[in-house]
């Protein structure tokens, strides 16, 4: 009869209790060797990650979301691939993702549905705060005030003297009730205090349309969208809602420049994970994060689409949210915004 040899516990196993090893030893394959912590990290991604996008294909959020994935994939060693979920204003994907547990489904969180929603539905599918985690502020893309040629103003500040000589008389368009145009100009007339007129469209390309035309005044727009009507004279940018003067107007003033320090309009995403993802898993996914969006082809990229690269952690990510909250909660009660 055979002596069953004793278990010896690798040099590692020292701090651990007989039992603890014994429930490690249970696993099979060479991961059992590895501490428990060390092994749930390094296994993380162990398939493909989804990135869920909660708009249509095309315009930013898509640029933001491939550039960021594309870098992704090779730090993670997983494919990271989008998947697009239009619909609510972003509710559906959203409330989508704050169900998820399988702890390899992310989403593209954006000014609408982390600092705007909570504001303008009655009632949401999902708490902006305690379904997600916050990963990381990944890009911010510029939003114009922009004229038709005709409008006899030069700069922001022709314009507001206009508005208030005429206060209604002016009108602006945007994409919709709730967009990121109609905050962006309800935000600026909030600053300027000036009286403007809403125009409602269903999606920019519209708006643009009669923009162009003519039968619009003026439009707050994000610049990938405008910037080449802007090139041919089909349009006059005013100002910029960015903090400093872009790349590509760089004779254009920011608001703040005009006269209204402080001011700072742009549209925003942020990577987002459910609440349940464990903290290993979240700390790896910020720090891939940070790094993607300021790899050169993701630079290249966003720049390509007007947007500036950002990279945060956690920690910052959540404070700018809570800091746009609170920023866009008067605007919206003061304009009296709701969905359509």
């Amino acid at each position: 009869m055979s002596i069953p040899r004793p278990l010896i516990l690798p040099p590692f196993a020292a701090g651990l209790r007989r039992r603890q090893w014994l429930q490690l030893a249970a696993g099979t394959g060479a991961s059992f060797c590895l501490p428990a912590a060390v092994r749930a990290q390094a296994a993380w991604p162990s398939h493909a990650v989804r990135l869920v996008v909660p708009f249509a294909p095309g315009g930013s959020s898509e640029i933001v979301a491939r550039a960021t994935a594309a870098e992704l994939s090779k730090s993670l060693g997983q494919s990271v691939y989008v998947d697009n979920k239009p619909g609510g204003a972003g509710n559906v994907a959203m409330a989508e993702v704050a169900r998820a547990d399988d702890q390899h489904t992310l989403v593209l969180g954006h000014i609408g549905t982390l600092a705007v929603n909570p504001y303008i539905f009655a009632k949401l599918p999902y708490d902006p705060v305690r379904d997600f985690r916050p990963i990381s502020l990944l890009a911010k893309v510029p939003s114009l005030y922009v004229v038709h040629p005709d409008l006899p103003v030069k700069n922001l500040q022709d314009f507001v003297a206009l508005a208030r000589s005429k206060p209604g008389r002016l009108n602006y368009g945007s994409a919709g009730n709730g967009s990121a145009g109609h905050l962006a100009f309800e935000y600026l007339k909030a600053a300027t205090g000036t009286f403007v007129l809403h125009v409602p469209y269903r999606g920019t390309g519209p708006q643009l349309t009669d923009l162009i035309a003519g039968r619009l005044d003026a439009a707050a727009v994000g610049a990938p969208a405008i910037l080449q009507f802007i090139k041919t004279g089909k349009l006059r940018c005013i100002a910029t809602g960015t903090t400093q003067r872009i790349p590509q107007l760089p004779d254009v003033p920011t608001v703040a420049e005009q006269g209204f320090p402080g001011f700072e309009m742009t549209q925003w995403y942020g990577l987002m994970a459910p609440a349940n993802l464990q903290p290993a898993y979240a700390d790896k996914l910020a720090a891939a994060a940070a790094r993607a969006v300021k790899e050169p082809a993701a630079l290249e990229r966003l720049s390509n689409d007007s947007a500036i690269a950002v990279g945060s952690s956690p920690q910052e990510f959540a404070r700018f949210i809570a800091e746009e909250q609170r920023r866009w909660q008067p605007v919206i009660a003061r304009a009296r915004i709701k969905p359509d």
